[in-house]
C-alpha cells in the first residue's frame, strides 16, 4: 500500500468551547470555519497517529494519504455498491470546500512491526492535539511525525507488509474522490485527487458491532400465521426478557411485545453449506424479509429501518414498540474473518451489516485540494 504524508488543517482548539457542536457542524459550515480562522495550517507535511479512547478501550491507527491508484487497481477492497445519488452529494461537498475533512476508514490485516512502531512512537512523543467529548466519553490524541527517516520507515512497511487494505467506512468518499481523479486527468502530475486522506486501523484494533433491523407491519399476515411461517426455517424459544444473539446463526426478534431467540434449522444451513461465506443478514434477507414478508429490494423498501447495535435494546425496544404493526430482528455481528473474507472475494455485503468502532470525527484533520 502506497502511503504519502500531507499538509493537515487542523482545528485551533481555544476557539472551540464546545466540540460536539463543533465537529458535528462540520458537514455544514466547514467553509464557513476555514474563512472564519477556526483552522491552522501545519508548517510541514507529516503523517499523524490517531489514538481514540472510549470507555471500554483505546484504537490505535494511522492517518496518512493514501494513493487513489491503488483502490483503481483493486488493493483498496470494498464491500459495499454505491448509490449515484450518494455520489453526487460527495461531488458537491468535495468541490464547495476543496477539501476532504474526514479519512475514509481503511482497516488491514495485522501486522506486528506497524503496531510496536505506532506504540513505540505515542509512548515517546507528545500529542499535539487532544479533544475531549465529554456526551460520549471519547478522548481523540493526535501526533505528528514529520522526522522524514521515520515517515519513510512507516512508508516502506506499509508498501512491504499490507498489500490490500478494505474499506471499513467511507466507499461513497473513495468512489467519489476517484471519479474526480479520473475526470482531471490520471496523467497529470498535479492532479489534486491522487491522494486520498484516510485513517489506517488493524483489524486487530477494530470493532464490528451488529446493525439491528425493525419491520413496519406484517402485511396481511397475523401473529401466529407469521409465527408458523417462521417455525418452519427457525427452532424458536420464547425468552423471558430482552437479550441479543449470543453466536452465529442465531437472532432474536420483538415481536407483539415478545422476545424470541431464533436458531436456523439444520436443514436450511445445509441448502448453502457449500457457499463459502454463510453470513445471518443474507439468510434473513432472502428467507424472511423477501420469502415471508415480501420485501424484495432491502435497499429501497421504506418499511426497513435500521438500529446500530451500540445503541443497545431499550432503542430497539423503544423504535419498535412506537408502531404495534412493527417487529424486530437483532443479529449476532459479522466477524472481522467474514468481512475481510467478503471483500477479498469482491463480494458485497447488504446495507447496514456492520457498524465499525471506533467513529471517526469530521475536522479533527484536513486535507485541501490544490487546484
Amino acid at each position: 500500500m502506497h502511503i504519502q504524508p500531507f499538509q493537515a488543517l487542523y482545528p485551533i482548539s481555544d476557539l472551540i468551547p464546545s466540540p460536539e457542536y463543533f465537529f458535528s457542524s462540520i458537514k455544514e459550515k466547514y467553509n464557513e470555519y476555514y474563512q472564519g480562522g477556526f483552522y491552522k495550517k501545519m508548517p510541514q507535511e507529516g503523517l499523524y497517529i490517531q489514538q481514540i479512547e472510549t470507555q471500554h478501550r483505546k484504537f490505535l491507527g494511522l492517518i496518512a494519504c493514501v494513493d487513489i491508484q491503488d483502490y483503481l487497481s483493486g488493493f483498496v477492497k470494498r464491500h459495499e455498491n454505491t448509490i449515484a445519488s450518494s455520489e453526487q452529494e460527495q461531488m458537491r461537498q468535495m468541490l464547495l470546500r476543496n477539501a476532504q475533512t474526514k479519512p475514509v476508514m481503511l482497516t488491514y490485516r495485522n501486522n506486528l512491526d506497524i503496531n510496536s512502531l505506532l506504540q513505540n512512537f505515542i509512548e515517546n512523543n507528545a500529542p499535539f492535539m487532544e479533544v475531549l467529548f465529554e456526551e460520549t466519553s471519547e478522548r481523540h490524541t493526535v501526533w505528528e511525525i514529520k522526522d522524514g527517516q521515520e515517515i519513510k520507515q512507516l512508508q516502506e512497511l506499509f508498501l512491504e507488509k499490507v498489500p490490500i487494505t478494505y474499506i471499513a467506512d467511507g466507499h461513497h468518499r473513495t468512489s467519489t474522490t476517484a471519479r474526480m481523479f479520473k475526470r482531471f486527468g490520471p496523467e497529470r502530475p498535479d492532479n489534486p485527487y491522487r491522494w486520498l486522506m484516510c485513517a489506517l486501523y488493524p483489524a486487530s484494533g477494530l470493532e464490528i458491532h451488529d446493525f439491528n433491523r425493525i419491520i413496519s407491519g406484517l402485511t396481511d399476515l397475523s401473529p401466529t400465521v407469521f409465527m408458523a411461517k417462521l417455525s418452519r426455517i427457525f427452532e424458536i424459544e420464547l425468552l423471558e426478557r430482552a437479550a441479543k444473539p449470543q453466536q452465529k446463526f442465531e437472532l432474536t426478534m420483538l415481536l407483539d411485545h415478545e422476545w424470541y431467540r431464533l436458531h436456523w434449522r439444520q436443514k436450511v444451513l445445509d441448502r448453502f453449506k457449500k457457499d463459502p461465506i454463510l453470513l445471518d443478514v443474507n439468510l434473513l434477507n432472502q428467507k424472511v424479509l423477501k420469502n415471508i414478508l415480501g420485501i424484495q429490494n432491502v435497499r429501497t423498501d421504506q418499511r426497513i429501518k435500521y438500529v446500530q447495535g451500540p445503541k443497545g435494546l431499550d432503542e430497539v425496544r423503544e423504535k419498535t414498540l412506537k408502531n404495534d404493526e412493527r417487529l424486530a430482528f437483532c443479529l449476532f455481528p459479522v466477524s472481522m474473518e467474514d468481512f475481510l473474507a467478503v471483500s477479498e472475494a469482491d463480494g458485497v455485503l447488504p446495507p447496514k451489516s456492520t457498524w465499525f468502532e471506533p467513529r471517526i470525527r469530521s475536522g479533527l484533520l484536513v486535507i485541501q485540494y490544490a487546484h
